[in-house]
């Protein structure tokens, strides 16, 4: 018995250890990810609010490292009388050729906003337009991102991927560049050299050989998207494909783009657990939101980290089983998002919680749901120390700096423990049925929230205000200490 009990207690630590790891590796290739941008954040530039954004279409020409051509496709309906100009938001450091509305063609000016001091396109239309109208315009353009997207070799073999988030869509396409606009589907048309694959959101439709070295890979999305959840990733991929089960007689593709050369028994047996986490969260918090189309990861340079990208996730891999670069925590996190984050987005990057606090506690769902209570509570003990350490708000007050969005102790890990606490006092049953009403809500469904549009649905479901639990945990700061004493007599 005592030796049953000691090898528990090992075990325990040792799990323990290796999730404190993977949290770490986590939090760290993230803000590696996105500290390298810190300098670009301006301001949160809302985007054109005399336009709803319905629709996106890249037709893009993309070589290595980094050059980009093509044109883009924005249909918007318009929201202002007698609208005759609208602006997009786009980088001087590419090239605007033409703009077309309908047959034709428009004048256009490049230039810094002199409101919020972002890049923009101001064009005008081909004519006045009405509320409700709508209206398609075609941008070409060309030239080499600075941000955006990027480039690296992996092998020798060129690699080309997006990293979009929070303000980097506009550096390599014309868009309106915030999470509170979503249009209603997109495609991606990826032109690239034979010997690469090119990967986006969706369904893919077509590979379209083009009889000169070249090939069109085109990718249809059928539900809304946020501008920086659209992606690209081009190289020389093996693709492996498992799939998911949703019922009897229906299964859902999951599809892994890794890079040849890292592709062993070990990276298979982790990608074998995306079906399990699959069934694990679609119990908890309803079906796969995007079950139509599909799953999957594409691998990005590095050995670790990821970005929700919808339908297909870029993550770091690593084919070492010693690494714990590329875990179950990033997968089960990545995955997390495609219900918090991509099928509800926060509405501005203040609410960045609503996105990585509870993708983050999906991590720790995913722990207590395949290796029990002992592992969950390790997880989350882990998670608590860290989150300790979180400096101001969860509601992020500067949205000017990008690592005070991507804060780890913060967003990241204090807004799961939040997420603990509100299930601790409401209760298991009902903290997953608030999940699963504020995912399907009317409202919200794939679409935008604030904090204050889930603690509407959570205090809907819970019969009984919360608004103090809201006030001291998102807009609190810090943590309670308490002393206890104790004696005997």
């Amino acid at each position: 018995m005592k030796k049953s009990l000691l090898l528990l207690f090992f075990t325990i630590c040792s799990f323990s250890i290796l999730i404190s790891q993977e949290e770490e590796k986590i939090w760290e290739h993230e803000a590696k990810a996105f500290s390298h941008k810190n300098s670009l954040a301006k301001l949160n530039y809302p985007g054109d609010s005399n336009i709803d954004v319905t629709y996106y279409k890249l037709d893009l020409k993309v070589t290595p490292p980094k050059n980009i051509s093509g044109h883009v496709t924005v249909s918007a309906k318009v929201l202002t009388q007698g609208l005759n100009g609208i602006i997009l938001d786009f980088t001087t450091q590419l090239i605007v050729d033409s703009i077309k509305v309908g047959n034709s063609l428009v004048p256009f000016i490049q230039t810094i906003s002199s409101v919020y001091g972002t890049p923009i396109i101001n064009t005008n239309l081909d004519r006045p337009y009405n509320i409700g109208e709508s209206f398609t315009m075609v941008i070409n353009y060309h030239g080499v991102p600075t941000a955006g997207l990027y480039s690296s070799t992996h092998n020798n073999i060129p690699i080309m991927y997006t990293s979009s988030e929070p303000y980097y869509a506009k550096d390599w396409y014309p868009c309106k560049d915030t999470p509170a606009d979503k249009a209603d589907s997109s495609d991606v048309w990826i032109t690239v050299d034979t010997s690469f694959t090119a990967v986006s959101n969706g369904t893919l439709t077509n590979t379209i050989n083009n009889n000169n070295g070249t090939h069109t890979f085109r990718w249809k999305n059928h539900y809304p998207i946020a501008p920086y959840l659209i992606s690209l990733a081009i190289t020389n991929y093996t693709l492996y494909t498992n799939y998911y089960k949703y019922s009897p007689t229906d299964s859902m593709a999951i599809t892994n783009y890794v890079f040849p050369e890292i592709f062993n028994t070990y990276v298979k047996s982790l990608l074998d657990k995306t079906p399990e986490m699959l069934t694990v969260f679609s119990n908890k918090f309803g079906q796969y939101p995007f079950i139509t189309e599909k799953y999957g990861h594409a691998q990005w340079p590095g050995n670790g980290g990821g970005m929700e990208h919808q339908t297909i996730s870029s993550v770091g891999i690593s084919s070492n089983p010693n690494s714990s670069s590329y875990t179950e925590s990033i997968i089960a996190h990545e995955l997390g998002h495609q219900w918090f984050g991509d099928k509800i987005t926060c509405k501005d990057w203040h609410h960045i919680w609503l996105n990585e606090g509870f993708a983050e506690y999906s991590e720790l769902i995913w722990w207590e749901a395949k290796y029990g209570k002992i592992a969950f509570d390790s997880s989350m003990n882990i998670n608590n120390l860290i989150a300790k350490q979180a400096i101001g708000t969860i509601y992020v007050q500067d949205i000017t700096n990008v690592g005070q969005i991507f804060n780890g102790p913060r967003t990241y890990y204090k807004g799961a423990s939040v997420l603990h606490m509100l299930r601790g006092i409401v209760g298991d049953s009902t903290f997953f049925t608030i999940l699963q009403t504020y995912l399907n809500h009317p409202s919200l469904a794939y679409g935008v929230a604030t904090t204050e549009d889930f603690q509407s649905v959570a205090e809907s479901v819970y019969g009984s205000s919360l608004n103090y639990f809201f006030n001291e945990w998102i807009y609190g700061e810090n943590y309670p200490k308490y002393s206890m004493t104790w004696a005997s007599k």
